[in-house]
């Protein structure tokens, strides 16, 4: 059967909120309605539909039955897509870009796909998430092993052959590139995957290769690297990078380590307990300076507690090779220190790939940390080019790259225009304990003008943690006090990141404190902390029994 997709706009009165709209939208996820945009502030819904599965007049009433609402008003638009050939081309090859390629193919349009650098998959699968965390994972498990916590069990684990953990790292990487990114554009139909670096030639049109491609539309999607600082010395040995430093066939005896944030501190503890000697040097006060120092300071301790030396307020000068070692000397609390080690990584954070496509020939914006300026629907200032991911400069993670390739071809060839929404943008630091986290802290709060409260619940209170003699860290709660809505989570914990969909589910859909602490949580469950913090809020956790509601 022919689908028969049109596109009506449903003015809608009552609505009070953004609830209100999420709620309606909500209520327009059934089959037959492709897309649905519901706006508060508009107080409309643009639906795009097939009328061979459902009518307008079903639509209509199914708006009607959400709450107090009601349609006033409809109106068709038209869309005329068809006079035009559909062709988006897209530079880059990672995570943006593969998820725009499947969401393109949902619209019947060309895909052409040039990419350069780190093979098919982009950072995530090569040099990045994949690799780090069966790492981390590895390193992991030789340091239960060597620091049993239970009483009448003696284990002990060593490194046998490093090599061999780099070669399982490596066939794990090109196993996943395999399956989930070369295997999917394999035989698809009207699609292209060119190697060589491309430069936009026109609002349509690039060149890649001495050959100029055609398009209706551009993508770019070329991802972030490392960013590496100006330090006297530093260009002239042989630093290493996230990229490098997963590549080594030979553990390092002793380490130092360029920075403090989240990939810095989950490749110092991985070295550390894998046997290097590990020395991070931090230039702000404090480690992961954008925290609250709670979390800041508790991580610091625990990774200090394994040996791992972190020097912070460092003003480094310069970065030498001598006698095989490098030596970094740097001015610390106004006194000239020096580091010795083997190797050196720089993991001082991360910028956007924007140089040499030629976007300043079309004023397309670049912020100052090289990221692409785009406005709320990912285009540029040139309305056929439109950017994602990691090249954006901002919320660089391999979900948001991927919700934003397929957002930005939505906007690009759909009907419905939706904005970028990262209010409810869950995110992890890998290291043990994990460093999770969701929403506003209490600093971001404040500057928000929001009356908020915080409970703040030591795992030594979670039932889970005491049997499993590890209380190392806490889970903090934000609620607003005015409604009893949570606002945020900070969480500090071994396997934290697995609490943080249950706070982000009671954050998107409005759900009272209240009612999180009526929900039965199974007993000796990590996610009853989730629970037990809630409880925190109204009742000392000191007074509960460990069947506290």
């Amino acid at each position: 059967m022919t689908k028969n997709i049109k596109t009506f706009e449903f003015k809608i009165s009552g609505m009070t909120c953004e609830h209100c709209a999420t709620s309606i939208d909500n209520n327009l996820q059934v089959n037959g309605i492709k897309k649905s945009s519901v706006s508060y502030t508009h107080e409309n819904a643009t639906v795009q539909f097939d009328e061979n599965l459902i009518s307008q007049e079903t639509i209509k009433n199914k708006i009607n039955e959400v709450g107090d609402y009601g349609v006033e008003d409809v109106k068709y638009i038209n869309i005329d897509s068809s006079d035009r050939q559909k062709h988006l081309i897209i530079i880059g090859g990672g995570s943006a870009a593969f998820a725009a390629t499947i969401q393109a193919k949902e619209y019947g349009t060309r895909v052409t796909m040039i990419n350069e650098g780190l093979p098919i998959g982009g950072t995530c699968v090569n040099v990045g998430c994949v690799p780090s965390k069966n790492l981390i994972r590895v390193a992991e498990s030789l340091y239960k092993a060597n620091n049993n916590q239970f009483d009448g069990i003696q284990s002990t684990a060593k490194v046998e052959n490093f090599k061999t953990i780099i070669n399982e790292k490596n066939s794990l990487v090109l196993n996943l590139r395999k399956q989930k990114y070369i295997n999917i554009i394999t035989d698809m139909e009207d699609f292209e995957l060119i190697e060589g670096r491309a430069t936009i030639e026109s609002e349509t049109s690039v060149k890649v290769n001495e050959r100029i491609i055609e398009g209706s539309h551009i993508l770019i999607a070329t991802g972030a690297s490392p960013m590496i600082p100006d330090i006297q010395g530093l260009s002239e040995i042989d630093y290493l990078t996230n990229e490098e430093a997963f590549a080594l066939d030979k553990l390092p005896k002793s380490l130092i380590i360029l920075g403090g944030s989240y990939i810095s501190l989950e490749i110092a503890q991985m070295f550390s307990r894998l046997g290097s000697k590990v020395t991070v040097l931090q230039r702000s006060n404090q480690i992961l300076s954008s925290q609250q120092n709670d979390i800041a300071n508790e991580l610091r301790n625990y990774l200090k507690s394994e040996g791992l030396q972190i020097v912070t307020g460092n003003n480094i000068q310069s970065v030498l090779k001598k006698d095989g070692n490098i030596i970094v000397r740097s001015i610390v609390n106004s006194e000239s220190k020096e580091f010795i080690a083997e190797k050196i990584i720089v993991a001082t954070g991360r910028k956007a790939n924007t140089k040499n496509m030629n976007l300043e020939s079309f004023n397309i914006g670049i912020k100052n940390n090289s990221g692409v300026v785009v406005n709320k629907y990912l285009s540029t200032n040139v309305p056929t080019i439109y950017a994602a991911g990691d090249v954006l400069g901002s919320n660089m993670f391999v979900y948001t790259a991927a919700y934003e390739g397929k957002l930005a071809v939505d906007n690009a060839f759909g009907s419905v225009k939706k904005e970028a929404n990262y209010k409810i943008l869950p995110w992890v630091i890998f290291t043990d304990p994990q460093v999770a986290g969701i929403g506003l802290d209490e600093a971001e709060a404040g500057r928000h003008g929001i009356d908020y409260e915080v409970a703040k619940l030591p795992l030594s209170y979670v039932p889970r943690s005491i049997a499993a003699k590890d209380t190392r860290g806490f889970i903090k709660l934000l609620r607003n006090k005015e409604d009893d809505t949570l606002i945020g989570a900070r969480i500090l914990a071994p396997e934290g990141s697995e609490l943080l969909m249950e706070v982000a589910i009671c954050i998107k859909f409005g759900i009272k404190v209240k009612d999180l602490k009526d929900i039965l949580h199974p007993y000796l469950t990590l996610s009853e902390g989730i629970k037990l913090a809630a409880i925190t809020f109204d009742k000392n956790i000191e007074e509960l029994s460990c069947c506290a509601t």
